[in-house]
């Protein structure tokens, strides 16, 4: 699970110079880089790779702030408060976005849009440590391509956040259905979608059993993004939660091919002692110790949540899991102890869909 940079000594392996957050929609991802925002010598910078940093403009990042229904954590700034320097009086855009950016990939090579995306996140690195402070990322958007920025960033703290199916994909489901949201219902069509002719991809749909929106022919991907966002507006409860099984799917086996850091979220919220030892591995390699004292026990919630899971036969969802761990164990060069926590994840899993009808 951890690379072996977590056996180096202090001697041989100076502090790292960045923390890479590599998150899902609705993992609790938001909170954890909150954490590290408040920290005196980190500079968070929030979804890096997002379609709205192609428009963003100085006077739209005052109005960048949680919502009443995102279940975000208050923020002291606003969300992109920190891209200020990158924008110009007049203009819309980050210095150095490119709208191709925020669709993840997972190919084991880089595509060709990777060294523009390297350029552009070294240039936030080296303008943040000018300022002698690290740079905190916050992805969403970054899991197909861990491998790639591993190893283009091997100076940064490449930190896995994991949380249980059933919680992620309900927090998602839940807003879709109380307040008309579908957006994080479409993400994993939208991604998945997108990507359906890489053959790990391809594999994963269909050992999950997810059907997709159709893509047209030369279709564009704002396009097939909008035509998503319907779709997950009326998709069959089980279908959506296939769907996003196999993405956490893909997410998680990049995570356990190597990162630095695994914050396991389910345990967070029920452990003082499992915080105060990610703040020690934090201070450890980055020199930043976060204090993840506050976290809420999120299985507890989901758990509470259940009886307002509606349209979705929990007990039917076993199968998915299944084919998903197997999926994970039939890869190579994945650490044993990760198998084991992504098991514990599906077991999980299994006990909180059960409630659901």
């Amino acid at each position: 699970m951890n690379s072996s940079i977590n056996d180096a000594t202090p001697q041989q392996n100076p502090l790292k110079q960045a923390v890479f957050l590599h998150t899902g929609w609705r993992s609790a991802g938001t909170w954890v880089w909150s954490r590290l925002r408040e920290l005196e010598r980190a500079t968070g910078f929030y979804e890096p790779l997002s379609n709205v940093l192609a428009e963003l403009s100085l006077a739209d990042v005052a109005a960048s702030r949680p919502t009443l229904t995102s279940g975000h954590p208050p923020l002291s700034t606003p969300y992109f408060d920190e891209y200020r320097p990158f924008l110009r009086e007049n203009a819309r855009g980050v210095a150095g976005y490119d709208r191709r950016f925020s669709l993840d990939r997972f190919g084991r090579a880089p595509d060709a849009q990777f060294p523009a995306l390297h350029t552009y996140l070294r240039n936030l690195c080296e303008r943040t440590a000018e300022q002698r402070r690290v740079p905190v990322f916050k992805f969403c958007r970054s899991g197909g391509r861990l491998p790639w920025l591993r190893q283009a960033f091997a100076d940064a703290m490449h930190v896995g956040v994991l949380r249980n199916p059933a919680s992620q994909f309900a927090s998602g489901w839940l807003l879709r259905q109380q307040w008309s949201n579908p957006f994080f219902v479409a993400a994993p069509f939208r991604v998945l979608g997108l990507n359906q002719s890489d053959p790990l991809v391809k594999e994963v749909l269909g050992l999950c059993g997810a059907s997709l929106p159709p893509l047209m022919a030369s279709m564009p991907d704002d396009a097939y993004a909008m035509a998503c966002e319907q779709y997950a507006r009326t998709v069959e409860g089980e279908n959506a939660y296939r769907a996003f099984v196999a993405l956490w799917m893909l997410c998680a086996l990049r995570m356990g091919e190597g990162v630095d850091l695994l914050i396991d979220m389910d345990r967070l919220g029920q452990s003082r002692e499992y915080a105060a030892s990610l703040r020690a591995g934090f201070d450890a390699q980055c020199g930043l110790a976060p204090d993840f004292t506050s976290a809420r026990d999120l299985v507890e919630e989901t758990r509470r949540g259940a009886a307002r899971m509606k349209g979705i036969d929990g007990g039917a969802m076993r199968v998915v899991h299944s084919a998903a761990l197997k999926f994970l164990k039939a890869q190579g060069g994945i650490d044993a102890s990760f198998v084991e926590a992504v098991r514990e994840k599906m077991v999980l899993a299994n006990e909180l869909t059960e409630a659901w009808r």
